[in-house]
């Protein structure tokens, strides 16, 4: 009688282990789907943003260092906001943040009114650093928010999930700086523009400005939207506060080796996406002899592929440990990292393109592993894997360098000239190819 018990407890067991858990449970699935809004919408801004760099440039006649401030503007918002945004979640709740975020956001796109009005670029730069600001408490809330949605066991999978809808806002706003605002330019060149009367360039300027304007004002009514639902929403088992202990959480932080890995690794790995995405235009031009029109296509099919890669990754997860497929991943992103510097034109732009499929699966992947078992830490825990976004502000530039100087030109003795520092200069990405995998390596070990 007692063995058949046993047998029976066995088979209960059994048939539980079996059971798949669900990513998303049914009762948070809106919830689910307004936090996938966010991630769409911040995907879209910062591509947008990107393209403010070369359009601020043309319309103000800057040289690139005084258009360049954008970018510091912008990625200087998430490195000061960051911490204060996990403050905010911790004491209080994932809603305060998200109410916070969004409303910075509505708060510096209305900037782009004035700006637009005055024709002022410093109105513009303050505007850009508090719509950064609230991206960035987004990003720090809505990343450990989606993971809390749910069972431990389907976190990663649950965020690689939100985070496959981040590229496709990427990928519109592409198109939407390309139609709208880089679309809506004026032809003159800089010279052209110098000879003109002033009520001529203030014409132009009026029209190249509104049509920047109009898409991130546009956008209010999508953040307003999603505003008001967590507004008069509110999770009681998933959306709570607690007790703000700074140093304390830190100390613990500090002490979780696998999370400090993690940090370093994003570090690592977003630097990594933004230089591969920055030069790659470049790249194909001087391999392919193209103009930056088509050089661009590379890039739209890259991200393209990254988003295909993502989908079908997120699906891999349920065969594979996460940390053991980001390993395989990363593994074969350096061997199409070596054919992107060493293989012939034609092989090296597919290898370059196929770099962007194997990035795909890595920040929520390294985002789930770093945060996973943190408990109560994992609000502050989101801030410093969100601050490890400067490595985008860091290696960029490095990378940009080594171009310049043709630091690693000796390592392709096959080439020459610019094509041989332009080639070289993705051992900067392989390197961080190798960080990932030993990250991923390194936990690996875990059963799934």
């Amino acid at each position: 009688m007692e063995n058949q018990k046993e047998t029976v407890v066995i088979e209960q067991c059994e048939k539980l282990e079996k059971t798949e858990k669900k990513v998303v449970e049914k009762k948070y699935l809106v919830t689910f789907l307004m936090l996938v809004s966010c991630f769409v919408l911040w995907g879209l801004l910062n591509n947008m943003t990107d393209n403010l760099v070369p359009a601020f440039g043309k319309i103000f006649m800057m040289k690139a260092v005084d258009s360049s401030l954008v970018q510091f503007a912008f990625y200087g918002a998430y490195a000061v906001l960051a911490i204060p945004a996990a403050l905010i979640i911790k004491k209080y709740s994932f809603r305060h943040g998200l109410l916070i975020g969004l409303g910075l956001y509505m708060i510096g796109a209305l900037g782009y009114i004035p700006a637009t009005l005055f024709q002022n670029y410093n109105i513009f730069l303050v505007s850009i650093f508090i719509l950064a600001g609230g991206l960035s408490i987004l990003e720090t809330t809505c990343n450990p928010f989606v993971i809390s949605l749910g069972d431990e066991e389907t976190s990663i999978r649950r965020i690689n999930y939100a985070q496959a809808f981040n590229p496709l806002g990427s990928l519109v706003g592409l198109f939407m700086a390309k139609y709208m605002i880089l679309g809506h330019l004026n032809p003159a060149t800089y010279e052209e523009r110098l000879v003109m009367d002033a009520a001529e360039l203030q014409s132009i300027r009026e029209t190249e400005l509104l049509w920047v304007c109009i898409p991130y004002v546009g956008l209010i009514a999508v953040a307003l939207v999603i505003w008001i639902y967590f507004f008069k929403n509110k999770l009681s088992s998933k959306d709570e506060g607690g007790e703000l202990n700074f140093v304390v959480s830190i100390k613990q932080l500090l002490s979780n080796r696998v999370y400090v890995f993690g940090v370093i690794t994003q570090f690592f790995y977003v630097g990594m996406q933004i230089a591969v995405w920055t030069w790659m235009t470049k790249y194909v031009m001087t391999l392919k002899g193209v103009n930056e029109a088509e050089a661009v296509e590379m890039y739209i099919i890259a991200m393209v592929l990254f988003i295909i890669m993502r989908w079908i990754c997120t699906y891999l997860m349920k065969l594979f440990v996460p940390a053991r497929l980001m390993a395989i991943i990363a593994l074969l992103g350096i061997l199409v990292t070596f054919g992107a510097i060493y293989l012939p034109a034609d092989k090296a732009v597919l290898c370059l393109i196929a770099i962007s499929g194997c990035m795909s699966l890595m920040f929520p992947t390294i985002y789930g592993i770093a945060l996973k078992g943190l408990g109560d830490e994992v609000k502050l825990g989101a801030a410093g894997l969100i601050m490890a976004i400067l490595g985008g502000a860091l290696i960029t530039p490095y990378m940009g360098g080594t171009i310049d100087k043709g630091t690693f030109s000796f390592l392709a003795p096959m080439y020459s000239g610019v094509e041989a520092a332009v080639r070289t200069s993705y051992y900067v990405p392989l390197v961080c190819f190798v960080i990932i995998f030993l990250y991923g390596l390194a936990n690996s070990k875990e059963r799934k």
